[in-house]
Order: structure tokens, then sequence, then C-alpha cells
């Protein structure tokens, strides 16, 4: 199962990077948890990326280190093209834990270092 939550995993990143929305319904649950955002469904998931992707056209999000054990993936990402950084500055980051269930990503919980306008 390690290498099914593995494989999922970087099918998302690789989805967000991508835009391709239409894939998220095949990667997460139709109940899904994001319990930073505190949203629910697929519709939520397409609606912060688009909201990212249209904040930060050249946004990448690069992965750095995967753990995976069992049902979960705890993943640290690094934020690519975001204006504004100063070169001597770290990256912002992610920190993000996964659960998956019949083969799709149904709960997130994560941080992130990323400033935004607004919030």
């Amino acid at each position: 199962m390690t290498d099914d939550v593995r494989a999922l995993a970087e099918r998302m990143y690789e989805a967000f990077n991508a835009r391709d929305l239409a894939v998220a319904e095949a990667i997460f649950s139709a109940d899904f948890v994001s319990h930073p955002l505190g949203t629910v469904g697929v519709d939520s998931v397409v609606k912060a990326w688009s909201g990212l992707h249209a904040m930060f056209p050249n946004i990448q999000v690069i992965v750095e280190d995967m753990l995976v054990d069992a049902d979960k993936a705890a993943v640290r990402t690094s934020l690519h093209g975001i204006p504004g950084g100063v070169e001597e500055q770290a990256l912002p980051s992610m920190m993000e834990i996964f659960r998956v269930r019949d083969g799709r990503i149904a709960e997130l919980w994560g941080l992130s270092s990323l400033s935004r306008p607004g919030r």
C-alpha cells in the first residue's frame, strides 16, 4: 500500500504543477477534507489550486522529502516561482500529511510558510 500512497501523492503534485484541474476528481475523494482550509469536497481543491495559480502564475511545488506509512504520507515541499523573494531567504515551504482511503486522498493536514496578501 505504501507504494500506492507515494504514487498518489506524487501524482497530486504533478497535477498541481501541470495545472491539470480535471484530474482532481481522480485523486481526491468526493468527501475530501482539507483541515487547514476548513473545506470539504473536490471542488474546494479546484478552487484552492485555481486561486494559487492565479496569484502566482509560475508557481511550482517541488517535493523535497516524503515519508509514507500505511495509509498516510508526510511531505515537505518548496514553492518555486513566487515573486518578490530575496535570494538569501529560504523558499516558501509546505509540510503536508495526507490520508488515503480507497485509492484517493481523503484528508489533508498542513502548514505553509507562504505569505498571502489579505491573510
